[in-house]
């Protein structure tokens, strides 16, 4: 039995005493112990886990070989900083991502810690190797909370608020979206615009994209824009950049979102489910354009820590040895499967969509989305809480749901998380 001061109510009151607001909780709740899909609050209730760290846990919860690869790397090496000298796990997940990525093209790795850091480096790759200084990204499209991250980030609110003046030389254009009527050929149209009204594509350094927007809904480009996208910046000698940190390592069915649409991108930005819970993150991109920043341009103090890099390594290697893709695209099938028997039902599920096991559900009361979708969301989420089931919103009007549970949840648990969210999305709508 918990004492009183190690209750969610307890702790949470003293949360709201020493952690600004700013810092927000999607669900009210203190965790205190996780294993695979499922994680447990200190006032011992049990929840499924379909958030999985924001999508970081694609191999799930303390997965055994990731805590091992912890434990033995901190016996030898907790930090060393590769700045100072390099050690070995850097060098092989190095070496490791240049391969997934790149396959039998030259392609190097360089590692930091937070998926905006990525972002960032990669983007000052770009700019250095074109010698240019504009970047085009896409209205929804998520790349951080750094000044840089969110003025890429294609969102107003809750990101931008009143942080401002904002990183200049960036530009968005929209992203295809099936149920509001936006093609490949709208977007593409509006790009030449862009090009004909605001930046010259010889000043441009990079294009950024996520192969599916993660917190923008949920949206994957379509293979032809993807193509599209990649012979335009082949013309004119422009960086494409995909935001693999969300959809990276097995989240849509393949281990890199790109692989999708057979390109190959110069840059690729990784972080997440690549430290199985631990913070790492990386660019990987054509040997040609990481060669291009001079000696010292790069790095960070804690970029690719020992810790982190043994975690990862044992992540990638859980891959290779469980079979992880093939479990996840099965995973993905039943989810959707029942998603899609659940909008045969309920009528506010507007369209069920992603990538594999990347999926969500968009909720609309009517036409177009107002503030009551995103409060039936809300609702929805906290009636599956209630229940067992832990789920967040995605979306620019916040009126999506969005699925991201470890790829090894097995069969019964989707089903059991399915079976709660029919229940939810009745309550909420009855």
């Amino acid at each position: 039995m918990n004492n009183d001061a190690n209750t969610s109510h307890s702790l949470l009151s003293q949360r709201e005493q020493c952690i600004p607001r700013g810092v927000v909780n999607a669900h009210p709740i203190v965790i205190s112990h996780a294993r695979g899909s499922e994680v447990f609050d200190v006032d011992g209730n049990r929840y499924l886990d379909f958030v999985g760290g924001i999508g970081v846990l694609n191999v799930g919860h303390n997965h055994p070989r990731v805590v091992a690869a912890i434990q033995a790397q901190v016996e030898r090496i907790s930090h060393m900083s590769f700045q100072v000298a390099a050690y070995p796990g850097y060098i092989e997940l190095a070496s490791q991502l240049a391969q997934l990525v790149g396959g039998d093209n030259a392609y190097q790795s360089v590692l930091f810690t937070s998926g905006a850091e990525a972002v960032e480096n990669a983007i000052k790759i770009a700019r250095s190797y074109t010698g240019r200084p504009n970047v085009i990204a896409f209205r929804g499209g998520f790349h951080g909370r750094t000044l840089l991250g969110t003025t890429l980030t294609g969102m107003s609110q809750p990101y931008r608020q009143n942080f401002g003046p904002f990183a200049p030389a960036i530009h968005h254009i929209s992203y295809p979206d099936a149920l509001r009527g936006v093609s490949s050929e709208d977007v593409l149209a509006e790009l030449d615009t862009l090009f004909a009204t605001e930046v010259v594509p010889d000043q441009v350094a990079a294009i950024l994209i996520e192969p599916v927007q993660g917190d923008g809904g949920f949206l994957p480009a379509p293979v032809e824009f993807m193509q599209a996208l990649r012979a335009l910046t082949e013309r004119h000698g422009i960086v494409l950049i995909a935001d693999e940190i969300q959809t990276g390592f097995g989240r849509t069915g393949r281990m890199f979102g790109f692989e999708h649409s057979n390109i190959l991108p110069d840059l690729v930005t990784v972080a997440k489910s690549l430290g199985g819970g631990l913070p790492i993150s990386g660019v990987v991109g054509h040997t040609e354009i990481m060669q291009s920043p001079s000696p010292g341009g790069l790095g960070g103090t804690y970029g690719g820590s020992a810790l982190s890099c043994a975690a990862a390594l044992a992540v990638l290697d859980i891959f290779a040895d469980e079979q992880l893709l093939e479990r996840g695209i099965a995973m993905g099938k039943r989810l959707e499967t029942g998603l899609r028997r659940l909008q045969t039902k309920h009528s506010v599920i507007a369209e069920v969509r992603g990538q594999g096991p990347m999926l969500a559900i968009e909720l609309l009361k009517g036409p177009q989305a107002t503030p009551e979708d995103a409060a039936l969301v809300q609702q929805v989420i906290d009636n599956c809480r209630g229940a067992g089931l832990l789920v967040i919103k995605c979306g620019v009007y916040r009126n999506v749901i969005r699925f991201l549970a470890p790829l090894n949840t097995s069969d019964q648990q989707t089903d059991e998380a399915l079976e709660i969210l029919d229940k939810a999305l009745s309550s909420a709508t009855h």
